[in-house]
């Protein structure tokens, strides 16, 4: 990785008191719930090492990204995230460059481009092993029928 400042929030989960604290204030507030609460808990269930917890956070800030244009763009960087440490990553992508757009020189943002890129790029070549794998065991799988048919005659 370049000299970029890691993407630190991908890997250092709150602790469960400190998600305690943020669940209780979210809950006491009910359905009065306001938008501050609502991104404090969202930004702390991404940062959940619990897959459960990081869909959650996902469909809060996907519901402040619609209902509040004026949050749109601090909210940009949590999806990204969020779908990230979930393996969405094409949607990681989608929400991290549009934040590029509007802040070229976010280095969280930068950093987490690469993050993705490099596991796309990890995951790509898995899936051609993979499939390339399966190819040859077909293959193989082929000419032994092949062969036996062959015999047969």
């Amino acid at each position: 990785m370049s000299s970029l400042p890691y993407a630190a929030d991908a890997e250092s989960p709150l602790k469960p008191a400190e998600l305690n604290v943020l669940r209780s204030q979210y809950e006491k507030e009910g359905e009065y719930v306001s938008l501050q609460t609502k991104f404090n808990f969202a930004w702390g269930l991404i940062k959940s090492s619990q897959r459960q917890d990081q869909q959650d956070g996902v469909r809060l800030l996907s519901d402040i990204f619609r209902a509040s244009p004026d949050r749109r763009r601090e909210c940009l960087y949590y999806l990204a995230l969020g779908n990230y440490k979930l393996g969405n990553y094409a949607e990681a992508r989608r929400y991290n460059d549009s934040l590029l757009e509007l802040e070229a020189g976010n280095l969280q943002a930068q950093s987490l481009r690469q993050l993705v890129d490099e596991k796309v790029a990890k995951e790509g070549l898995m899936g051609v092993a993979i499939v390339g794998g399966l190819a040859a065991a077909a293959a193989v799988g082929v000419g032994m029928l092949v062969k036996g048919a062959q015999r047969k005659r």
